[in-house]
């Protein structure tokens, strides 16, 4: 990702100068192109991508061409939930890392930011992050990334789990936020997979009772074979008549009536998570939010949950692998997107190099 290059990275013998990479270049025109494969820079590894799920901000672009702010101007790889294996490594690496087995956090942070210096380099406003708009991402061949983002992952996890540590890792984030702890009762509106993920991260967490709300019968159903412990359907279930008796309301829809709705659902005192992406504004009941204390926040990617996330997977505490509904070569990139639309869809793939 940065663009000095040391003059011979370590392990790049054997490596071809070029690669294949589906490229955005406008909404609904990806094109399977030749690129050079990047060159890690010193603080850097190249890693030789096996897998990378699909998205719904990839979806977002490559339906619209933009994503809230973000407008694909010029050609645009997408992808950003990846693993892989280090192939190459930048001068100040160690090459005993060459060959191992990574997850990818697909950030690159200023170093001196405010927001850095103080924990949270997740909302470092000079963020460098895969497949948004000026950073290219991961359906391509290889990637590069800065060696403290790259995560080595025991043999037990698969490379598809390894791709997956990415939406597990907001679910992680998320959980944070809201706070669950044993004994917790939560709310989860969505049952996509940000909304399965959270769930099992819920449970993971000590949540006793996990309740998921979708509108979708199939995702229903999923979600109760991710640790929900009931489904709603807000078409013909009230989810305000829960009525102050969750702990933490989860939107993992960005629809403003699963939101409304599940404000009310959350007893005094508890909180309320925003996860998913919805219309940029709506109104909310802030006389019930004051005079309840409501806690209400955002979640924007994640810091600092990387060594969770394996943990919870190698443990068994977590199942990414069961979440994963379809692979797709890098030919059928826009396959893989467009299997989103399925409900039965959960986890869609993409294997670069297969």
């Amino acid at each position: 990702m940065s663009t000095s290059e040391p003059t011979r990275p370590i392990g790049s013998e054997g490596i071809t100068s070029t690669q294949r990479a589906a490229v955005l270049h406008a909404a609904r025109d990806v094109r399977i192109e030749s690129r050079p494969v990047p060159t890690p820079a010193a603080d850097e590894v190249l890693v030789r991508v096996t897998a990378v799920g699909v998205c719904g901000s990839d979806v977002h672009f490559y339906h619209d061409g933009r994503l809230g702010d973000w407008r694909v101007d010029e050609p645009l790889v997408l992808g950003h939930e990846s693993g892989g294996v280090i192939v190459a490594v930048g001068a100040d690496v160690d090459p005993g890392r060459i060959g191992e087995r990574v997850s990818i956090e697909p950030q690159h942070p200023s170093h001196t930011s405010p927001e850095t210096l103080r924990g949270e380099y997740n909302l470092d406003p000079e963020m460098q992050f895969y497949a948004v708009p000026g950073t290219d991402g991961a359906f391509q061949e290889h990637v590069t990334i800065q060696s403290h983002f790259a995560f080595a992952i025991p043999d037990t996890v698969s490379d598809d789990a390894a791709a997956l540590m990415e939406p597990l890792s907001v679910a992680i984030a998320t959980a944070r936020k809201a706070a669950i702890q044993p004994g917790s009762r939560v709310l989860i509106a969505g049952a996509g997979p940000i909304g399965i993920v959270s769930a099992q991260v819920a449970r993971a967490f000590g949540a006793t009772e996990v309740i998921v709300s979708d509108l979708a019968e199939a995702r229903r159903a999923s979600a109760l074979t991710f640790g929900a412990t009931r489904v709603i359907d807000p078409a013909h279930d009230d989810v305000s008549s829960l009525d102050g008796t969750v702990d933490a309301f989860i939107d993992a829809s960005g629809a403003a009536p699963a939101v409304k709705s599940g404000i009310r659902a959350v007893r005094p005192g508890g909180r309320v998570v925003l996860v998913g992406m919805g219309i940029d504004e709506m109104p909310l009941p802030i006389t019930h939010i004051q005079n309840n204390e409501l806690i209400i926040t955002g979640v924007f990617r994640y810091a600092n949950t990387w060594p969770a996330a394996i943990a919870l997977v190698a443990d068994g505490r977590v199942d990414l692998d069961r979440m994963v509904t379809g692979r797709f070569g890098l030919d059928r990139v826009t396959d893989a997107l467009d299997s989103t639309s399925d409900p039965a869809t959960i986890k869609s793939i993409v294997t670069p190099n297969s």
